[in-house]
């Protein structure tokens, strides 16, 4: 069943909702402003570090990722899910030909206005979410990054847009970032993801170390779950290290957020390690003070310039 608030806003904005006159640009961006801390608690949608001009182009793009989120994954019919995916991709095309009538539209074609962005990272979003409806096992890694670069790495593409600093080089550091941070995310919630139906940890990689699904079916980490695992999360430090480069290549007020972004990542890792990569029994999370520490601590190596350097120093993972 979808959550309250979620079938509120479908009520009033979905595709069965009475019509009505277009809200105002800003009542618009109001909205989005709303949804965007009605989620806070669960994702920090826009770090006080950014500056104030960029911050409601964050909310809309927030607001764009949450819609497509909740019309995929709170209807619980995959085939409902799909009818809605393709009725947001029509309000999309249709924002790119100029005509808004939704909120999260009518906000969003300001931000696609100003910051020059194609509809490209939109529609790939789409074709991950659409993915989900269809895809609940993944065999090998390749299977896997092919859908990160769907599901996470138009992100990050988005934020360069905001940046004003979209190129080749940037867009590729910033999707190996995106994906390693996907693929943390993947590990940090295998008991969660399972619950919906879904797995992502590759089952021929799970074979490769003697295992099988069902460790996840029973919530039993088995020693084969715990190699399979901590090969994985091998796999996406990875990909956030090989990202490092980006945070010099950004703006100085980019800086902070991409560094976080990478040593948020990093950090669950470690938290994953530290459980023993026992993920089926509790889910690995930082604690209000070690997200503090983790903050202080970034600002701190950034203004060192250990963040930035040509070569920075490793992450130290001596505590692991």
């Amino acid at each position: 069943m979808p959550s309250d608030s979620f079938a509120a806003d479908l009520q009033l904005y979905g595709p069965r909702a009475p019509q009505a006159q277009a809200l105002t640009l800003a009542q618009s961006c109001r909205y989005c402003r709303r949804l965007a801390r009605r989620h806070y608690e669960n994702f920090t949608v826009v770090s006080r570090s950014l500056p104030r001009r960029l911050r409601q182009h964050f909310y809309n793009l927030y607001a764009y990722c949450r819609w497509a989120d909740d019309l995929a994954d709170e209807t619980g019919d995959p085939r409902q899910a799909l009818a809605l995916l393709n009725w947001w991709e029509s309000h999309l095309r249709a924002c790119f030909q100029g005509r808004t009538i939704h909120p999260v539209f009518i906000a969003l074609a300001e931000t696609i206005r100003q910051f020059k962005i194609p509809p490209d990272p939109f529609v790939d979003l789409l074709v991950a979410f659409r993915q989900d409806q269809r895809v609940t096992r993944y065999d090998t890694f390749d299977q896997l990054f092919g859908y990160c670069r769907y599901s996470a790495n138009p992100v990050g593409r988005l934020v360069l847009y905001l940046a004003g600093c979209h190129d080749p080089e940037r867009a590729q550091l910033a999707d190996s970032i995106c994906t390693g941070l996907q693929l943390a995310n993947f590990w940090q919630d295998v008991a969660g993801d399972w619950q919906k139906g879904r797995i992502y940890l590759p089952l021929a990689h799970l074979r490769r170390f003697g295992g099988d699904e069902s460790a996840i079916v029973r919530g039993e980490a088995t020693d084969a779950f715990r190699r399979a695992l901590s090969a994985a999360v091998d796999e996406a430090e990875g990909w956030l290290n090989r990202g490092r480069p980006l945070v010099a290549l950004m703006p100085p007020e980019f800086q902070l957020d991409v560094a976080l972004f990478i040593r948020g990542g990093l950090a669950i890792l470690r938290a994953i390690r530290r459980q023993n990569y026992d993920v089926l029994s509790s889910r690995p999370r930082l604690s209000r003070w070690q997200k503090l520490g983790l903050v202080l601590g970034t600002w701190w190596k950034l203004r060192r310039g250990e963040l930035t350097a040509a070569k920075g120093p490793p992450e130290d993972h001596s505590s692991h």
